[in-house]
C-alpha cells in the first residue's frame, strides 16, 4: 500500500446496507453506478449484501499521486469493513468465523467486463481452514480458497492466467473427470497448493496471506484497471471520458456455490432481445457469478417457458427453486418500477437465501429499446417525451441496415444461442488483432473465438459479427456485441476451434481462416459462405418513437445524397430534403470521365466549352432524377469543389485513351498535367477558385440544375427549390462574382424556357476567414451550410486522411474530448460557427444556417447545432433517422 498525507476531512468510503446508507442514492458522479444503486437497493429494503464505496474521486488521486493513497483512506476503509463485520457477525482475517469480501469496479456508466474484480478476497490458509468448519462444506471452502488464488495472480499480481488454467485442467485429467463440479475438497486442497507453487515461481514471493494486505493490493488493482488497455479502447469506442474514474465497491461475500440450493445468476426484466415484457435471464446451481458472465459453464434459463422455448432438458430456477424465483420476480418488479426503467440484474441464492448484488439500466439492442420506450409509455411509466429520450440514436443504426433473406438460399453448419440480433457476412478470423487488422483494409470479417474476454474488444468492435464456441445469452461476448450493436452467436457447441491453426471444424467441415461464414443473430445459426439480404422494413415501434421525436425537434433533417437511389432510401428515411448533393461525383462516371479529362486539359476556353457542352446533358438528366425524387423539397447542390488533378490520368492506360479522344499525343498531356499539378491540392486550385479562373465549368452546372428544375416543374407540376452553393468562399468579392454569374445563367434559362422557378444562392462556409467574415459574405449570400470536414482541417490544421496516425492518442490522452472529425470540436470550429451564425444573422436576419458534413449524423454535435441555432442538419441516408433522434432529444434537453 502506497500512502501519502492528505486532509482527513475529505471523505471518500461511503457505507451502505444493515440499514445504513451514507451515500445520497442515485450519485453516480460519485459513487459510480454499481455502487450509487447498490446504496439505492439498500435504501427501499432489498437485501443488499453490507459494503462500502471508495468514491471516483479517490480513483482520479489515485492517478495524480502516482498510484499513492492518502494516509487517511487507511482510517476510512477499516471503517468500512467494521461496518461489514458488525452487520454480518464475522471478522476479517478470523481464523475461525472470517469475513470474506468481493472487491469491484462500478464507474459512473455500465463498462461490462472492462474492469477488474477480485471475489472471496480474505482468504488464506488459516481463513479457509475456519470457512470450511461454519459452511460444513470443506469442499466449498477449499474451491473458494484456489478460485481466491487464481484471480487476485490474474488482477493484482498481474500473473499469466493461463498456466493456472493449464493446472486445472491437469488435475481433471488426473481425476479423469470433465466438469469442476466433480472435483473434490482433497483435489481442491491440492490444486491450492499448486497455485501458490506457481505465484512463488512467477511472481518471486509467497501468495500473501495477510488479509489486509490483500485487501489494499485489490483495491489498487481495481483503480488501476482504470486505465488498462482494454478499458481505454472501450471508453474511447463510447466516448466516455477518461477524467470520470471509476469507484471500488467493497461488499461482504454471498456464495452461489455452497450446494444445490444455492445458485448464482444474471437477469432482465425485460427481453434484451426483442424487448418483450418477460423475465428474461440465465443462473447456474452452486456456481459464483463469474461463472455466469465468462461463459466458463453453460448456464441453465431462469423461466420455464424459455427452457421449453428453447427444448432444454436442465431445470430453470423457476422449477428447481421456486420459492426463491418468486421472491425475484417481486424484486423484478419493486426494482423496474422504482427506476421506471428496463434492469439489467447480478444476483446470489445462499441456502436458499436471495441477495442483490447489482442492478443497472440493462443494455439492449435498438429493437428491444424502441419496444421498451414505446411499451413503458404506453404503460404509464414514462412520458412519450422520455421515450424518446431513452434510446440511442446511435444504436438505430441496427435497425436501418439490411437482414438475411428468408429466401435465400443457406447452407447451416452449426447452431449456437442467438446472442444479439442482426446477421452478417465475412472472413473467419480468430484474434481480435487479425480481426482489427483484416478491418482496416475494409474486409468484413467474423470475429470466431472460443469465448471472448475484455481484452477482445478492439477487435469485436472491427468486426462485422462474433461467434463463440461457449458462453450463454448473459456471456461477456452476448452483452458487449449487443452494446455495440453486432450480430452475435454464441455457445455454439458443436464448434471445435485450434487457435494456432487458425482454422475451426464442424460437423465435418473445416474452415480456415479467410474463409467467408454467415451468422444470423436472430436465429443462431452459423452458415458457410455469404447468404443474400432484405432491406429493413421501419415500421411498428420505429414509426410511433420517430413521430414523437418529430414532434419534440425544432432542427430540419436533409441528407447528404447525389444519386437518385440515394435520395428516395433518404427520403424514406425521413430527411426533408437534401443538404449536400457533390456534382463531382456525378464526373467520375466511366462514361464521362473522357470529356471531363478533356475539359481540363484544354488549354484555351473554346476547348473547354466543347467538352463541357458534351457534359451538359448527363448533368441535367442527374439533376432532374434527382428533383423527381425530391419533388417539393430544397436540394442543395454544391458547384464542383475538389482539385481538377484528381479527375485526371494516372496510368500509361488513361494517358493513351484521353490522347486519342482528343487527338494529341500521350507525352503531350503528361506536360499538361505536370503543369496543373499542385504540392498542396487541398488548399489549392479548387472550389469558388475554379469558378473564379474557369467560369464555363459554373456556368454549365448551373445551367444544368435550371433546366432540370423548370422540366421537372413542367412535368410534375410541383416546382424543386433547387438550393446553389458555393464552395471554399473566403470573400464576399468571389461569393459576388459567381452569384452574378448563377443568377444571369438562371434568368437566360427561365427566358429560354417561358417558365422559371424559385432558387436561392448561398455558400459553403469551411474557411476560418469566411467565419470571421461571415457578416459580409451573407450580403450576398441566402443561406450558409457549414461543410465541416474541412472547416476541421482548415481551422485544426489537420490533414482528415493523416490524422489516425495520432488522433487517437490525441483523444486517449485529453487533448480533444472526442475525435475531432466525428464529433465537432466546440472550442475551436464550434466557436467559429457560433461566430459565423450570429454575424451573418446580424446581416440577413433570415440567413437559412446548416451543416452538411459527417459531423450531421453525430448525435453529439447535433445537440451543438440545437443549441447555436442552426435551422437544420445533413447526414448520409441510413444516418437520417439517427439524426432525426438525436435532433429531438437535443430539443427536450434544451427544454
Amino acid at each position: 500500500m502506497n500512502l501519502v498525507n492528505s486532509d482527513p476531512a475529505v471523505r471518500y468510503v461511503y457505507r451502505f446496507g444493515g440499514g445504513v446508507s451514507d451515500g445520497k442514492a442515485g450519485d453516480k458522479n460519485l459513487l459510480g453506478g454499481k455502487g450509487a444503486n447498490l446504496a439505492e437497493m439498500a435504501s427501499i429494503g432489498l437485501p443488499v449484501p453490507p459494503g462500502f464505496t471508495i468514491s471516483t474521486e479517490m480513483c482520479a488521486r489515485y492517478y495524480a499521486e502516482g498510484e499513492r493513497f492518502p494516509d487517511s483512506l487507511r482510517q476510512e476503509v477499516a471503517d468500512g469493513v467494521a461496518h461489514i463485520e458488525k452487520v454480518t457477525g464475522k471478522r476479517f482475517g478470523d481464523a475461525a468465523d472470517p469475513l470474506l469480501v468481493s472487491v469491484r469496479s462500478g464507474a459512473r456508466v455500465s463498462m461490462p467486463g472492462m474492469m477488474d474484480t477480485v471475489l472471496n478476497l480474505g482468504l488464506n490458509d488459516e481463513t479457509v481452514e475456519g470457512l470450511a468448519a461454519t459452511s460444513g462444506d470443506p469442499r466449498f471452502a477449499w474451491d473458494s480458497y484456489r478460485r481466491f488464488i487464481q484471480m487476485y495472480a490474474d488482477v493484482v499480481l498481474g500473473l499469466e492466467h493461463g498456466a493456472f488454467e493449464e493446472a486445472l485442467e491437469i488435475a481433471k485429467e488426473d481425476k479423469g473427470v470433465h466438469l469442476d463440479t466433480e472435483l473434490e475438497a482433497g483435489d481442491w486442497q491440492a490444486l491450492v497448493s499448486r497455485y501458490k507453487e506457481l505465484v512463488e515461481e512467477l511472481w518471486e514471493k509467497p501468495f500473501p496471506q495477510d488479509v489486509h494486505e490483500q485487501l489494499w493490493g485489490a483495491i489498487g488493482a481495481v483503480f488501476g484497471s482504470w486505465q488498462s488497455e482494454r478499458a481505454r479502447v472501450y471508453r474511447r469506442l463510447n466516448s466516455i471520458p477518461g477524467d470520470w474514474g471509476t469507484a471500488v465497491n467493497v461488499q461482504a461475500m454471498v456464495f452461489g456455490n455452497m450446494g444445490d440450493t444455492s445458485a448464482t445468476g444474471v437477469a432482465f426484466t425485460r427481453d434484451p432481445s426483442t424487448g418483450e415484457r418477460a423475465y428474461y435471464g440465465e443462473y447456474l446451481i452452486n456456481a459464483q457469478g463469474e461463472d455466469v458472465v465468462a461463459g466458463i459453464r453453460t448456464p441453465q434459463y431462469l423461466t420455464k417457458g424459455a427452457r421449453e422455448r428453447a427444448a432444454a432438458k436442465a431445470p430453470s430456477m423457476e422449477e428447481a427453486l421456486p420459492d426463491v424465483y418468486a421472491e425475484l420476480a417481486r424484486v423484478f418488479d419493486t426494482l423496474e418500477n422504482h427506476y421506471r426503467e428496463m434492469q439489467d440484474i447480478e444476483f446470489t441464492v445462499e441456502r436458499g437465501k436471495l441477495w442483490m448484488l447489482q442492478t443497472r439500466s440493462g443494455k439492449r439492442t435498438a429493437k428491444a429499446a424502441l419496444k421498451i420506450a414505446v411499451d413503458m409509455a404506453r404503460e404509464g411509466l414514462i412520458s412519450e417525451e422520455e421515450a424518446v429520450l431513452r434510446v440511442d440514436p446511435a444504436a438505430l443504426d441496427q435497425l436501418l441496415h439490411p437482414t438475411l433473406d428468408p429466401q435465400a438460399e443457406r447452407k447451416v453448419i452449426a447452431k449456437g444461442l442467438p446472442a444479439s440480433p442482426g446477421a452478417a457476412s465475412g472472413k473467419a478470423v480468430f484474434d481480435a488483432d487479425t480481426a482489427e487488422r483484416m478491418a482496416g483494409h475494409d474486409e468484413s470479417v467474423i470475429l470466431v473465438r472460443i469465448e471472448t474476454s475484455p481484452e477482445d474488444i478492439h477487435g469485436m468492435h472491427a468486426a462485422k459479427g462474433i461467434l463463440t464456441a461457449r458462453g450463454g445469452m448473459t456471456s461477456h461476448a452476448a452483452v458487449v456485441a449487443r452494446g455495440m450493436g453486432r450480430p452475435c452467436v454464441s455457445g455454439a457447441g458443436g464448434l471445435s476451434i485450434d487457435y494456432k491453426a487458425k482454422r475451426m471444424r464442424v460437423a465435418g467441415q473445416e474452415i480456415a481462416e479467410g474463409d467467408v461464414i454467415t451468422i444470423d443473430g436472430a436465429t443462431g445459426e452459423v452458415m458457410l459462405g455469404e447468404v443474400a439480404t432484405v432491406q429493413p422494413e421501419l415500421v411498428g415501434d420505429f414509426g410511433i418513437l420517430m413521430e414523437w421525436a418529430d414532434r419534440a425537434r425544432r432542427l430540419k433533417v436533409r441528407a447528404n445524397a447525389e444519386t437518385p437511389a440515394d435520395c428516395r432510401t433518404a427520403r424514406e428515411f425521413g430527411a426533408e430534403g437534401i443538404g449536400l448533393c457533390r456534382t463531382e461525383h456525378m464526373f467520375f462516371d466511366a462514361e464521362r470521365i473522357t470529356n471531363v479529362r478533356r475539359m481540363i486539359l484544354a488549354d484555351k476556353e473554346a476547348g473547354r466549352r466543347a467538352a463541357l457542352a458534351k457534359l451538359l446533358p448527363a448533368q441535367r438528366d442527374d439533376f432532374t432524377e434527382i428533383f423527381r425524387v425530391m419533388a417539393g423539397l430544397p436540394v442543395t447542390i454544391r458547384l464542383l469543389d475538389p482539385p481538377l488533378h484528381e479527375f485526371l490520368p494516372h496510368s500509361e492506360e488513361e494517358f493513351a485513351e484521353v490522347a486519342r479522344a482528343v487527338g494529341e499525343t500521350a507525352e503531350g498531356l503528361k506536360q499538361r498535367v505536370s503543369e496543373l499539378h499542385e504540392f498542396n491540392p487541398m488548399l489549392g486550385h479548387r472550389g469558388c477558385r475554379l469558378g473564379i479562373t474557369y467560369p464555363e465549368i459554373y456556368e454549365m452546372q448551373a445551367r444544368a440544375i435550371f433546366e432540370a428544375a423548370v422540366a421537372v416543374a413542367k412535368d410534375s407540376g410541383e416546382a424543386p427549390i433547387p438550393e446553389v452553393m458555393v464552395p471554399l468562399v473566403g470573400t464576399k468579392a468571389e461569393l459576388a462574382i459567381i452569384r452574378q454569374l448563377i443568377d444571369r445563367t438562371a434568368k437566360a434559362v427561365f427566358e429560354e424556357q417561358g417558365r422559371s422557378v424559385d432558387y436561392l444562392v448561398g455558400t459553403m462556409i469551411e474557411l476560418p476567414r469566411a467565419a470571421l467574415r461571415a457578416g459580409s459574405i451573407a450580403e450576398e449570400a441566402e443561406f450558409f451550410s457549414f461543410g465541416t470536414n474541412d472547416f476541421t482541417q482548415t481551422t485544426l490544421g489537420v490533414s482528415r486522411d493523416d490524422a489516425g496516425r495520432f488522433l487517437t492518442e490525441y483523444v486517449e490522452k485529453g487533448i480533444y474530448a472526442r475525435d475531432p472529425f466525428v464529433s465537432i470540436d466546440e472550442e475551436g470550429v464550434g466557436e467559429l460557427i457560433a461566430l459565423a451564425a450570429e454575424r451573418g444573422r446580424a446581416t440577413v436576419p433570415g440567413l437559412k444556417l446548416g451543416i452538411c458534413g459527417e459531423h450531421g449524423g453525430d448525435p453529439t454535435s447535433i445537440a451543438f447545432c440545437e443549441k447555436t441555432g442552426l435551422d437544420y442538419v445533413s447526414a448520409s441516408p441510413y444516418r437520417v433517422p439517427i439524426a432525426r433522434l438525436a435532433a429531438a432529444q437535443a430539443a427536450l434537453r434544451k427544454g
